[in-house]
């Protein structure tokens, strides 16, 4: 059969005619990834406490909406699209870990059945529905798809804009699947930035059509001239406030490259096994292949060399949105080594297999806070058994991130403590920050007793805030004090009050 269009076809003509002929076949092509994708990434949802980050989106979702706007201003504003999305989430469904995580795991679901529909176009029906297996599998698509994050959503919206593209494609003289395509692209850029560098990959399909019809050119590019209109205000906000959010991420060398890569696929022997089947991928339509490696390799260039000035967005986090077009890639080099369903099947069990131990790793129960585990939750639990009317608390601010929303989060919602040190709450400010006392002593009100959550396991007046801890000993004495996991809930009351105050 000679290929003459740059374009590839929506699938493989034989393969077509095989599946014309049965509905229930074609169904699986999208809902078996989506069946697949979403029990693996549901088996455990609750397992791995609230990240840091993940108590930022609670932290920022349970604010109204005009509190989420003013805090954009000032901090975080490249994630405001999902703030808003998953306010209006909670105030539906609640804030529960599952409510939190349950839009997440449908979104990888989702990515998964529409890889399957582009890999069914790009290189035929069973290299899709093996590319939407195979993105299954990936612990990473689990790991973050248990996450209360925007980078699962950015996923499926990425596969979405370039399945609307190709649709776009087909009927290019249809006003409605350019503004499909141009819609969906902008709520990419509204997401999160860095994944509209997927707009090179699509290059790669609009170029050769475009020199075949010359009104794709303009199709096309008033199409990305109306996602750069809407995507202008976050990129503004954003530049103005990269330096304070991403002053921590370091400058990557050359070597930070094949750690970047284990980590988007959360295993080595993952990323080895489907980078060595993307490598075997085949097809006679050279503009599908360009694509796809387009899709797998620039974004992570580009961050690169991004990462080379001032300020550094080398984050794996930020190219997880390239593992479906690495998914499609090794689907058809899968669909290419194996020819028979028993070869295939062994192959994608042998797989399986051997990401099963990463598999239990994204799971574990401080996955979320990796490399400094906190146990919010058992810190909580003590404070709730102990807890006596009129108690306080303080937190250590100084050294853990989020420390104070993590207990607060664990702890029954009724269970009202003074914050002791805390002047304004983030909330107040519209802010991601507290504002503390400036003068501890002056903060304190007498209550007789108040509990000291600390990071570590060291002595819990040398953790926190010095200021704050010789307030403290000026006034209060150890009770008792409990390490758990990352920290040490201490019981301090009023001198001279003794033993019969704590419980």
């Amino acid at each position: 059969m000679v290929i003459t269009a740059p374009l590839p076809s929506p699938r493989d003509e034989k393969q077509s005619v095989d599946t014309a002929d049965s509905g229930w076949r074609r169904a699986g092509l999208w809902l078996w990834p989506f069946v697949l994708t979403f029990g693996l990434t549901c088996y455990g949802l609750t397992d791995s406490l609230l990240g840091r980050d993940e108590l930022v989106t609670w932290d920022m979702v349970n604010r109204d909406t005009g509190q989420i706007l003013a805090t954009l201003r000032n901090v975080d504003a490249v994630h405001g699209t999902y703030y808003l999305l998953m306010h209006l989430w909670v105030g539906l469904f609640g804030d529960s870990v599952i409510s939190l995580r349950l839009p997440t795991a449908l979104a990888v679901a989702g990515a998964a059945s529409v890889t399957g529909l582009i890999g069914d176009r790009l290189f035929g029906y069973r290299a899709g529905i093996l590319a939407g297996i195979l993105f299954a599998v990936v612990p990473a698509v689990s790991r973050y798809g248990q996450e209360a994050r925007s980078y699962a959503l950015v996923v499926f919206a990425v596969c979405l804009a370039t399945l609307l593209l190709l649709r776009a494609l087909d009927r290019p003289r249809s006003p409605w699947r350019w503004a499909a395509y141009s819609l969906t692209l902008a709520v990419v850029g509204l997401l999160h930035l860095i994944a509209l560098s997927v707009v090179l990959a699509h290059l790669c399909l609009l170029v050769p059509q475009a020199r075949r019809n010359r009104s794709l050119w303009w199709k096309s590019a008033l199409a990305l001239l109306a996602v750069a209109v809407c995507v202008t205000p976050v990129v503004l906000l954003g530049s103005a406030q990269v330096q304070r959010q991403l002053y921590w991420v370091p400058k990557p060398d050359g070597w930070a490259l094949t750690s970047l890569m284990r980590d988007v696929f959360a295993s080595a022997p993952c990323a080895g096994a489907l980078i060595t089947l993307a490598l075997l991928a085949r097809s006679p339509r050279r503009p599908a292949l360009l694509m796809c490696g387009a899709w797998a390799l620039l974004p992570v260039a580009l961050v690169w060399c991004a990462s080379q000035g001032r300020v550094s967005y080398f984050r794996h986090v930020y190219v997880l949105f390239t593992l479906p077009a690495w998914a499609l890639l090794a689907g058809a080099g899968l669909a290419a080594l194996a020819r028979s369903r028993r070869a295939t099947a062994v192959l994608v069990v042998a797989l399986a297999v051997l990401t099963l131990s990463d598999q239990k790793e994204m799971r574990k129960p401080f996955e979320h806070d990796v490399p400094v585990p906190v146990d919010y939750k058992a810190a909580a639990d003590l404070v709730r058994r102990g807890h006596q009317p009129g108690d306080a608390v303080v937190y250590d601010r100084e050294n853990t991130w989020k420390l104070d929303g993590g207990v607060q989060y664990y702890l029954p919602r009724g269970l009202g403590m003074r914050d002791v040190f805390l002047a304004k709450a983030p909330v107040a400010i519209n802010d991601l920050y507290t504002v503390q006392c400036s003068v501890p002593v002056r903060c304190l009100r007498g209550e007789r007793r108040i509990w000291l959550l600390s990071q570590g396991t060291d002595f819990p007046f040398g953790a926190i805030n010095p200021a704050q801890a010789n307030a403290l000993q000026s006034r209060y004495e150890l009770f008792k004090s409990t390490p758990v996991t990352g920290m040490t809930v201490s019981l301090l009351v009023l001198k001279n009050e003794g033993g019969v105050r704590g419980r």
